[in-house]
Order: C-alpha cells, then sequence, then structure tokens
C-alpha cells in the first residue's frame, strides 16, 4: 500500500493521520489491509480523474465508511487506461495479513462520463460487472437481483467520484465494479451458502480490513442468521468450523446449507442473533474442547477469552462417574483433547452429555442476560445442577442422573452407523420433552458432540422436520 498521494488524487481537506495501524509493540505485529469497498472505491476515484484530466494518478486517497468517518486512506492504483468507451481503472486488493480469500485481487472501476444527460446532477450511478455476485435470497442488506454491493461500500464510491466531479458537471458518472477473477473466489466464499452467484460481494464496514477481525466474523454470523430466517428456517445449525460443519452435514444430510451457520467462537453472541431473529431452535455443532468452555459459560470461547478449567473439568468427570485417578489426571491434562482420552467410552459420553446439559444451561442464561444487558457469571460452580437454571432446557438427549449413561450417546465406531434421522431418541419423545421443560417462547437450544474422528460422543435429537419452513419471511431487516 503506497503512502504516495499526488495533487490530483488528493483530497484538499485531508489532514488526518493514516488510520492503518499494526498491533502494540507488544504483540506480534499484525499489518491492516483495506476492504474490496475501499479498493473499488479508489479504482473509480482514479478512472473518474483520468477521464477529467487525462492524467492517471498514481494514488488516490480515499473517503472511509463509518465507523471512521472523516478519515481517508491513500490506494495505490496499478494502472488506469481509456479502452474507447470508457475508462478502466484497477486496484490490487490487499487485506493485509488478514487470511482472506480476496487478498490479491484484482478490483476494476470502469467509468463512463456523460456530461450531456438533461437533468438535475452529478449523478453517479454504480452497478456490478463481470466478477461482482448478484444476490438471489433475500436476507441481505441488497435487494434480490442487485449487485452483492453493500449499502456502506456503495456510498463510499458514490462519495469517492462525486468529490473529484467539477462543480458544473450536471450530467451522469456510470460506474461499473468488476472483479475479473471474482467467481473463482467466490468459491472459496460464503456466497454460494448466502446466495450470492457469479462472484464477490464487494463489502467494507469501516473499510479498513482488522486482521483476523471478530467484528467481520461476527457480522458474517449475523448475515448468515438473516438469509435461513428470511429463507423460512426456524431451526440454525451453529458450527465451531468446517470440520464440525462437514461432520454434522454427513450425519444429517437432509440439513440445507443455508442452515448452517459457522458461529466459531461467538456462543453468546451467535445465541442472541437467533432468538432476535425469531429461530425456535439452534443445534450447536462442536468437539469437545469448545463444548467444556460453553459448559463453563464463556460469551467467547475464543483462547484468548477463555481457559480451560481442568480443576472444574476433573470435578465434572467425576460426576460422569471418573475414578479418582482419571479425575487427578485429568486436572493436570494440557488439552480438552488429552483429558477426553484418558476416559473409558461410557464414562466419556456421560461426561458429553452432563456438559451438553450445562452448556444448554449456560445459552439460557446469556439468552436471558441479551434481554437485560447484564452478562452472567462466566463460570458455574461444579456441584450446580443445569436444571435448576431458569427456563434450563436438558430434553433429549440429556444427561439425566449422574452416572447413567444417556440414550443418545454414541461412544463406538460401530454405534457411528446408526440412522442419523432417528437420531438418539424418538422424534415424538424430543417432541414432548422440548414442549414440557422449554418455556413459551424460549430458544430450544441441541447439541451434537463430535469426536476428533467425527463419531458422535453425544447427540440431541434432530430430526428432518426442524429444517422444514415453517414460518413466514422474518418481518425486519433479514427481509430485505
Amino acid at each position: 500500500m503506497s503512502a504516495h498521494r499526488n495533487k490530483t488524487g488528493q483530497h484538499p481537506a485531508n489532514t488526518n493521520e493514516d488510520p492503518l495501524r499494526t498491533e502494540s509493540p507488544h504483540e506480534k505485529k499484525l499489518r491492516e489491509g483495506f476492504t474490496t469497498g475501499t479498493a473499488a472505491a479508489a479504482a473509480a476515484r482514479a478512472a473518474t480523474l483520468f477521464a477529467l484530466t487525462g492524467q492517471a494518478p498514481q494514488a488516490v486517497d480515499v473517503p472511509l465508511p463509518p465507523p471512521h468517518e472523516g478519515q481517508r486512506l491513500a490506494i495505490a492504483i496499478a494502472d488506469v487506461a481509456d479502452d474507447g468507451l470508457g475508462v478502466r481503472a484497477g486496484v490490487v486488493k490487499d487485506g493485509g495479513d488478514d487470511p482472506d480469500a480476496t487478498h490479491g485481487a484484482r478490483i476494476e472501476a470502469h467509468v463512463t462520463l456523460d456530461p450531456a444527460f438533461s437533468g438535475v446532477g452529478p449523478h453517479v450511478l454504480i452497478g456490478g460487472g463481470k466478477g461482482v455476485g448478484t444476490v438471489t435470497l433475500p436476507g441481505l442488506p441488497v435487494a434480490v437481483g442487485q449487485a452483492a454491493i453493500n449499502p456502506g461500500p456503495l456510498a463510499q464510491i458514490r462519495q469517492s467520484v462525486l468529490e473529484v466531479l467539477p462543480e458544473d458537471f450536471k450530467g451522469i458518472a456510470l460506474v461499473v465494479i468488476e472483479v475479473p477473477e471474482g467467481e473463482a473466489i467466490a468459491r472459496h466464499t460464503l456466497n454460494p451458502r448466502l446466495g450470492i452467484t457469479g462472484g464477490i460481494s464487494i463489502l467494507g464496514t469501516g473499510g479498513i480490513v482488522r486482521p483476523y477481525s471478530h467484528g467481520a466474523w461476527a457480522e458474517c454470523v449475523r448475515r448468515s442468521l438473516d438469509v435461513a430466517r428470511a429463507a423460512g428456517h426456524a431451526c440454525a445449525v451453529l458450527t465451531t468450523g468446517r470440520r464440525s460443519e462437514r461432520f454434522f452435514q454427513e450425519r444429517f444430510p437432509f440439513t440445507p446449507d443455508v442452515c448452517l451457520v459457522q458461529a466459531a467462537d461467538f456462543f453468546a453472541e451467535s445465541l442472541q442473533g437467533a432468538a432476535e431473529r425469531g429461530f425456535t431452535c439452534v443445534v450447536w455443532a462442536v468437539f469437545f474442547g469448545k463444548l467444556v468452555k460453553q459448559a463453563q459459560g464463556f460469551p467467547s470461547t475464543h483462547a484468548r477469552e477463555a481457559g480451560l478449567d481442568f480443576m472444574l473439568l476433573a470435578d465434572w468427570a467425576r460426576e460422569a462417574g471418573a475414578d479418582e485417578a482419571q479425575a487427578r489426571t485429568i486436572a493436570q491434562a494440557n488439552t480438552a483433547a488429552q483429558a477426553l482420552a484418558l476416559l473409558p467410552g461410557p464414562v466419556a459420553a456421560r461426561l458429553a452429555a452432563l456438559l451438553a446439559a450445562r452448556a444448554k444451561a449456560a445459552a439460557l442464561r446469556h439468552l436471558a442476560a441479551g434481554k437485560t444487558g447484564q452478562m452472567p457469571d462466566a463460570r458455574p460452580a461444579a456441584g450446580l445442577d443445569p436444571a435448576s437454571s431458569p427456563g434450563a432446557d436438558v430434553t433429549a438427549g440429556s444427561a439425566g442422573q449422574a452416572g447413567q449413561r444417556p440414550s443418545s450417546s454414541v461412544s463406538t465406531k460401530d454405534e457411528r452407523a446408526r440412522d442419523t434421522k432417528a437420531g438418539a431418541v424418538s422424534a415424538g419423545e424430543a417432541r414432548t420433552g422440548a414442549a414440557e421443560s422449554n418455556p413459551a417462547g424460549a430458544l430450544d437450544v441441541r447439541y451434537v458432540v463430535f469426536d476428533l474422528d467425527g463419531g458422535a460422543l453425544y447427540a440431541d435429537d434432530v430430526p428432518e422436520a426442524l429444517f422444514f419452513p415453517v414460518s413466514p419471511l422474518h418481518p425486519g431487516a433479514g427481509s430485505r
């Protein structure tokens, strides 16, 4: 990214410091980058300047969208050329140290100026061309049938062009954003699942890419929930990543892709987002380590925010039937996988069921906290009965009494082949249990817990009927 700003590219009021930064000197320095929206805005600005002046800028500075309004960013221009129909400029998108699929992609803007338009201008019309996706499903902030250019970048592109148009320009500036390799890049994103076809989205909350940004991932979770709800689904599957998602799909192949949401570490936020959008059921697909952290009650299970309490895990293992020697060894373990491997199959299954029950209780505490704005205690006491939490949903496949193996647990490889549709208990039993223990209006929280090989340590009932579209489109923002 160039810091060069020339006379034609620089905004005269630009006195702000470069908003890009790295982490503190005491941490590993991660270089920030810029979004596809910022790249498109820079390309559009450069093409417009060339069309007006005949000079090709080496770099331009562009305005940033909220929350960085008032700040500007200098972006290097790869090339600018007149193609006979207009001017095309290109920017190489720089994602910094973020593992972004669009890093290094060429983002282009083709600009045509028509000063003879007989209207009160100037007007900037923006569309998507090759490699920019088209929205085909409701639930996104862009209407169905439109180019996948989000409102923030759309405004950023428009402002970048308007700033350089002469005051007496009353015509039209037609801007077409293109990404030559966009269709191929999109296959490595969530766009196909969100119903965005033919290319990538032009995104850019804030205009800057923060490396490994939790905010960006959380926004993706919210958008995925919006699309699933707008499609009429009332049940979402929250996975902690691609691997748990793949194992869930293998076990429950009838699950619609649109219902699968990679929620990662966002335990509380994903649950609250589902409840706010009118979902009635969520199914968490997790590995043992994430389950332990969710059972501890952490709102986020990221390693920087949630440490695994092995002493507490040892206490819970005792409740599940581990002997004293096993419990003491678990208390000294280094990883959740190591702790799990210390237990015989039936005890591991009972522990997974016990943890799932506690995680459900924690989930409902987070849901209640979302309504009141107060965060619950991060970690329940070792002896707390999960069912004692108000509204705790310990239903189909739950642990039952400590020391008893739940009927839903699957602990051997032979058992993994059982009918996935039948689940651990019958669908009728599951619905009955949920109706009895889940208060009206509460979110039904279920679990499928995998070992590292994809076997189910614990599984609540997940019938295909959960994923039948049973409700009208969400009336809120998700139905736009």
